[in-house]
């Protein structure tokens, strides 16, 4: 885990992946198309899950996006690097291959969250 990369404007798990070196990194292959980051930036901030509005861009975000956000929105971002580094060394994987892992096994935000802050399906014991 890359903790110094954070979490991306998005939500995604920027220091978990090695696509690149993060949202805010010229590395970023999508940086110029990207509108989420064009839209935080306008607003002047960080991340979409500090924004009051809540927009329709998120809406249609892959549901692993909404839910580090949204976890990051009720708990901290510091929280979630936490979660997600503890998931990671107990076998949690972030990309298996391509951009499909362990948190893309949810429909449900809710359980996704859940499963970010113990790190086991809400029906595992």
């Amino acid at each position: 885990m890359r903790r110094e990369l954070g979490i991306a404007r998005c939500g995604l798990a920027c220091c978990l992946c090695s696509e690149c070196d993060g949202c805010e990194s010229e590395s970023c292959p999508d940086a110029a198309t990207c509108e989420v980051r064009s839209c935080s930036t306008g607003r002047g901030l960080a991340h979409c899950y500090e924004c009051p509005s809540g927009c329709d861009a998120m809406a249609g975000a892959q549901l692993k996006a909404r839910a580090f956000g949204e976890f990051a929105r009720r708990f901290g971002e510091g929280r979630l690097l936490d979660c997600l580094e503890r998931n990671e060394a107990a076998g949690v994987v972030y990309h298996r291959e391509g951009i499909t892992g362990d948190y893309d096994d949810f429909d449900d935000l809710e359980e996704l969250i859940a499963f970010i802050e113990t790190g086991r399906p809400v029906s595992a014991p």
